[in-house]
């Protein structure tokens, strides 16, 4: 009798048991990002008179941030192109690299640039700019028929929209394209446009979502520090984009506690 009790109190035990131990094994649900290629590199690290950290700040938390939202570290190329660091890294590296990364994970393609800007193109290292005919020409032959997001921080970045343009593609970029952006002074933490990406990601839903309020942030900044003219971020959106983005929801990660802090405010330099 004792053991035929010992053996019911075990089962029974067993049974409450087994619902806790099958919920703790729920996988987390899989990225929406999962096989898609991610580029973030920084094409400059000066001001008009000295080395800057903003760029290379950037680089680094917005590599932490798009990882939390869902993309892989294993399909993910980040790289500063400054040449005053041990093994830098040449532009051409860096678009080799950016060609073997989008040739192994082809699902889909982040590519954020963050650097200065002219009326004519891109700085991309210590001697070179990209003008909108090779960026458009360099992302056809990344990401030729994928989704693709482009962003682009930099001084009339709005330039590159017209050429990147495609149903499958969404662009972003920090300004007009007959307009500067703000935040590359020595005393500023990132380039505005960039800080607001990074405060606005925890909380976004997705590609949309983080673009108005993105702007909507700069707009904020710039007004609050009386900038004049705005910078105005451009956003492009191709129609086959427009009924995709919707469904390529970032991973959760709102912080407790609240909103991000903003990033504190420091001298304005147009960051072109």
């Amino acid at each position: 009798m004792r053991r035929l009790l010992t053996a019911m109190i075990g089962l029974t035990l067993l049974a409450v048991a087994l619902p806790c131990a099958a919920q703790t094994a729920t996988p987390a649900p899989a990225s929406r990002f999962a096989g898609w290629a991610s580029v973030i590199v920084a094409g400059d690290w000066r001001s008009h008179t000295e080395p800057i950290q903003a760029f290379d700040n950037a680089r680094r938390d917005l590599v932490a941030g798009f990882l939390k939202a869902g993309f892989s570290r294993a399909d993910m190329y980040d790289a500063t192109l400054r040449p005053d660091v041990p093994d830098p890294v040449t532009a051409a590296a860096a678009v080799e690299a950016i060609a073997a990364t989008t040739a192994r994970a082809t699902r889909g393609c982040l590519i954020y640039f963050t650097s200065h800007g002219a009326p004519e193109g891109m700085v991309f290292g210590p001697n070179r700019q990209i003008s909108p005919t090779m960026m458009a020409q360099l992302v056809r032959n990344w990401c030729p028929d994928r989704p693709t997001v482009l962003v682009v921080s930099a001084c009339f970045s709005g330039i590159f929209v017209d050429g990147l343009a495609a149903p499958n593609r969404m662009i972003i970029t920090a300004a007009r394209r007959d307009r500067t952006s703000f935040g590359c002074g020595a005393d500023a933490t990132y380039p505005y446009f960039d800080g607001c990406i990074i405060d606005s990601l925890p909380t976004a839903s997705d590609f949309i979502a983080l673009a108005n309020a993105t702007r909507a942030c700069v707009k904020r900044r710039e007004e609050a520090e009386a900038l004049t003219p705005g910078s105005e971020p451009q956003v492009s959106i191709g129609s086959t984009m427009q009924f995709l983005l919707p469904t390529l929801r970032f991973t959760p990660q709102a912080p407790p506690g609240g909103p991000p802090v903003a990033v504190a405010a420091a001298t304005a330099r147009p960051a072109g």
